[in-house]
């Protein structure tokens, strides 16, 4: 699914995003909700970026990557955390790029995203190459999901990876 979000940029620099882990929901532009086997999906784009919410029984985890006031937590490299009976593992980059391919790597992933079924994207006004993307899926008992921040005035792509799934039991000795 693909939307014009009515507000402007909130985070207008990759540097600007941070991370968070647990967050209560927040005011969001846009939402999708969706249902992978038995597991609960809400992928949600705020003014300052995204946040995914996902939850099974009793177990909720909720990933927030955004411009948040007061935060001191940047956005990381990685995290491998456990949440209730869950493993989440997030990772992200920074891509820099000419002009040039910035706008195909935009309109590519806008494609990509919008016309899957599990996808959301949002474009800011005022530039096409200015947006906020979520994909989802379930695979092997796991939520995988990845996200793009398109930043254009700065030729920059902050791309992240998550993975949660169910704790692994520990191996026991033969």
């Amino acid at each position: 699914m693909l939307t014009t979000l009515q507000t402007s940029y909130t985070d207008t620099r990759a540097d600007d995003l941070a991370w968070a882990l647990g967050r209560e929901p927040l005011p969001a532009l846009a939402a999708l909700d969706l249902k992978l086997q038995d597991v609960k999906v809400q992928l949600r784009l705020l003014g300052a970026s995204h946040q995914v919410i996902i939850e099974q029984g009793e177990s909720r985890c909720s990933e927030t990557v955004a411009c948040i006031a007061g935060s001191s937590t940047p956005l990381p490299l990685g995290v491998a955390k456990r949440v209730g009976d869950w493993e989440y593992e997030f990772a992200a980059r920074v891509e820099t790029m000419s002009s040039g391919s910035f706008a195909g790597r935009a309109q590519e992933l806008l494609a990509l995203v919008s016309d899957h079924p599990n996808g959301l994207a949002g474009v800011f006004p005022g530039s096409p190459h200015a947006f906020t993307a979520l994909l989802v899926q379930r695979r092997e008992g796991q939520v995988h999901w990845r996200t793009w921040h398109a930043y254009p005035q700065e030729g920059q792509l902050v791309a992240t990876r998550t993975r949660v799934g169910a704790r692994l039991p520990a191996p026991q000795p033969a």
